[in-house]
């Protein structure tokens, strides 16, 4: 019951929120096509729902050869790769918008793990493969919420930044979403939505430790 209640509430909720956000939608389509290399939007391939492959929908922030380029899957602060309004949807999260059409396409959520690419999704060791994506990757989650600094700290990291993310993030971003899966249920979502917004208001918050006192604990510094 509560995965037909949440797709229900994914198609109405997306349907709203893309009638709300068309008049900001609008503005940014034309600063893309009038900037940097004129692309509008970004999609790739993504681990989702069982692991199964789809196209994620993103405004574009990054030169169309990034892949190729730097450090390849993983972004550092100030980034060379990211155009100068990338950064902008970047730092405000605009440039995940599109992914509503992925959650009326149903190959997304609102809530859920965040769909990585194949190559990130490999540094997961054998056992976290066949646990984070056995629920639907959503637009937000958990692991999006702690770890929103991502890119500070792979950039401040006294490591190189893929043995940062293998050794450090990747396992902790594993655990909140063995976490999350353990406690769904529409409270977990709402706080989850909830936080996100309060987040990008209010960026050094301690406010998720707090309302999810059970989270498994950080064993590293930022």
């Amino acid at each position: 019951m509560y995965k037909i209640i949440k797709r229900l509430l994914d198609i109405i909720l997306s349907l709203v929120a893309m009638i709300i956000l068309l008049p900001l939608f609008i503005p940014i389509i034309i600063i893309l096509l009038l900037t940097g290399e004129h692309e509008v939007f970004f999609r790739q391939d993504r681990v989702g729902y069982h692991n199964q492959i789809f196209k994620i929908w993103k405004f574009a922030t990054m030169l169309k050869n990034s892949p190729n380029m730097g450090h390849g899957d993983v972004t550092v602060r100030k980034d060379p790769r990211i155009t100068s309004f990338g950064r902008f949807l970047r730092i405000s999260k605009l440039n995940e918008l599109p992914q509503i059409i992925n959650i009326l396409t149903g190959d997304m959520s609102l809530v859920g793990p965040r769909p990585l690419m194949k190559v990130g999704f490999d540094r997961y060791t054998d056992e976290l493969k066949e646990k984070v994506y056995q629920v639907k990757p959503g637009l937000t989650g958990i692991g999006s919420i702690v770890f929103r600094d991502e890119e500070m700290i792979i950039t401040t990291s006294s490591l190189a930044p893929h043995e940062t993310y293998r050794t450090m993030i990747l396992p902790y971003k594993g655990a909140l979403e063995v976490w999350y899966q353990q406690h769904i249920s529409f409270y977990t979502d709402f706080m989850i939505i909830f936080l996100t917004a309060w987040y990008i208001i209010f960026p050094k918050s301690d406010l998720v430790n707090k309302v999810f006192p059970s989270l498994p604990k950080r064993e590293f510094v930022a």
